[in-house]
């Protein structure tokens, strides 16, 4: 019988032949991410936000809907940060109260957005004939009305709420994930390990999940990253225009369009939660360009014939 020793070393060397690969692209994904300030900068960005988003309403000195007319329109200054607004609350309570709402509209839409597109997407570039006609002409319907108008049309209908920004962002979004993914399907079901799975009698369902996702998922992953800032973009933009959150919410949308009547009285309503949006989208899109190189096989390749 086999020693607990030579049991143990076996298995370790086991293990080790699986862990290498995947030890050899962190280290090869981090070497790339050090090279790449701008993305370091950006996941730091993102990294605050995150934080400022689960612990806004803890860390602020303040109630956010507590009002104190006393102390309406106040400057910015050591009592109040940011200043107040014309109900005497302080604007810097509310920003850091109202990250979470746009968190959370991103998360949502791009994670129902994402997995409708690129299941349908998969779909039809993979069985393609009647099934890539009908949800293709499905796709473009939705993608021949201007993308804002669609979502002012679908908000408009649904009345106003922030969760009916999400779900009229989401009508918005998923054709582009569908069409992306169409296209990597088209290119993915050509290759040799499709072949070989269907010779081995693996059903159409398992191999558009275990083998046509999962082979398309790098291009998504990085248009998500990127699009995540517009999303949060175009939510407080229909928020300002009256489609989402509503008084007295403390969304980064509505806090600008509350503050817009008095723009050249009290700048600091509108231009702090502006420029949070601002460093927001940054951050995102920084850190997209990042994982887009870190993704890159072209990009591997060549670091690793260096």
């Amino acid at each position: 019988m086999r020693s607990i020793q030579e049991i143990l070393s076996s298995t370790y060397r086991i293990w080790r032949a699986r862990i290498k690969p995947r030890l050899k692209e962190l280290r090869l994904s981090l070497y790339i991410v050090r090279k790449s300030p701008l993305a370091l900068i950006g996941l730091g960005i993102i990294t605050a936000f995150l934080v400022i988003a689960v612990l806004g309403d803890f860390l602020a000195p303040y109630k956010p809907l507590a009002v104190d007319i006393t102390n309406r329109l106040q400057p910015p200054s050591v009592q109040h940060f940011f200043g107040t607004d014309e109900f005497g609350r302080d604007v810097f309570s509310r920003l850091l109260s109202g990250a979470k709402y746009s968190i959370q509209t991103g998360v949502v839409v791009l994670a129902i957005a994402i997995p409708l597109g690129s299941i349908l997407g998969a779909i039809a570039g993979y069985f393609g004939g009647k099934y890539d006609e009908v949800i293709m002409r499905i796709t473009d319907v939705f993608l021949a009305f201007p993308s804002l108008i669609l979502a002012m049309a679908v908000s408009a209908a649904l009345g106003p709420s922030l969760q009916n920004v999400m779900l009229s962002l989401i009508v918005v979004w998923w054709p582009a994930y569908a069409r992306l993914v169409r296209g990597q399907a088209l290119s993915v079901r050509e290759n040799a390990y499709i072949e070989a799975a269907r010779s081995m009698g693996a059903s159409r369902v398992r191999i558009i999940f275990q083998h046509i996702l999962p082979n398309s998922i790098s291009p998504v992953i990085v248009r998500a990253t990127l699009e995540m800032g517009m999303v949060i973009i175009w939510a407080a933009g229909l928020s300002f225009l009256g489609f989402g959150a509503q008084p007295p919410s403390p969304e980064w949308g509505r806090l600008i369009t509350e503050g817009r009547i008095y723009i050249f009285q009290a700048w600091w309503i509108t231009a702090f939660p502006g420029l949070a949006i601002l460093l927001v989208v940054l951050g995102f899109n920084l850190l997209g360009d990042g994982l887009r190189d870190i993704l890159d096989p072209k990009l591997r390749r060549v670091i690793e014939v260096r």
